[in-house]
């Protein structure tokens, strides 16, 4: 019997060595299980939608279905599983479009392994990932897509384009705790307390933890009084 903790996935890449290491990277984790891989885009569609995996990894360029069309099927098909796109292509409007059309994460290929990880934990707990080896000027094509008006939230306010976990961040933040006792708290890492930090400042055009402090006392919030994130 399969352990119910676990995270399934499926991995859709034309080269070999790449999906492999990305197999072999997911094996290394418990909490990571395989359910199946593929070398094109249309037996990943077909793979997403009779295996119902929780994440799929995805080559942006594969064999008779491009990553952006294996998204759109599959969000056509209204499946609920987490998609990742795996490229070297670093094009803004690429990038957004497929936010847009409903990917949950985008990693170059030349990145550290550990970023597939990063990437996990950080859909999971409800955001959009976007790798760190993007210029942060790019970043903005998290902020733009449709997101948060997809779940229903008011846009017209910045506090509902946090998700839940960056909505504690912020709150912690705003008590005055450093990064490394909310990664104790919240059981992630410093440096994904980073990453969560630096969304919150994007979405609420605020720069610095006193801005941070400054919004939250202009619209008297306090932990646990105020509701927030999508």
């Amino acid at each position: 019997m399969d352990d119910p903790k676990q995270i399934t996935f499926i991995v859709a890449d034309d080269h070999a060595i790449v999906r492999e290491g990305i197999v072999a990277f997911c094996q290394s984790r418990p909490e990571l299980k395989i359910i199946g891989e593929c070398a094109g885009g249309a037996e990943a569609v077909d793979l997403i939608l009779n295996l119902k995996p929780d994440f799929a990894v995805i080559d942006l360029n594969m064999q008779d279905l491009s990553g952006l069309e294996v998204i759109r099927r599959v969000r056509a098909a209204k499946s609920p599983t987490k998609i990742l796109v795996l490229s070297v292509n670093r094009d803004e409007g690429l990038i957004r479009d497929l936010y847009r059309a409903g990917a949950n994460g985008y990693l170059l290929k030349d990145g550290p392994a550990r970023h597939l990880f990063d990437a996990i934990r950080f859909v999971l707990d409800g955001g959009q990932y976007l790798t760190p080896l993007i210029q942060r000027g790019m970043v903005d094509a998290v902020a733009s897509a449709p997101h948060s008006q997809a779940n229903g939230g008011d846009t017209t306010d910045p506090l509902s384009l946090l998700s839940k976990r960056e909505y504690e961040v912020f709150s912690f933040l705003v008590e005055g705790k450093r990064p490394k006792d909310i990664a104790r708290i919240l059981q992630i890492s410093p440096k994904t307390v980073d990453t969560y930090r630096a969304n919150v400042m994007r979405k609420l055009e605020i720069e610095g933890v006193a801005g941070l402090v400054r919004f939250a006392i202009e619209r008297n919030i306090r932990r646990n009084t105020a509701a927030g994130g999508v």
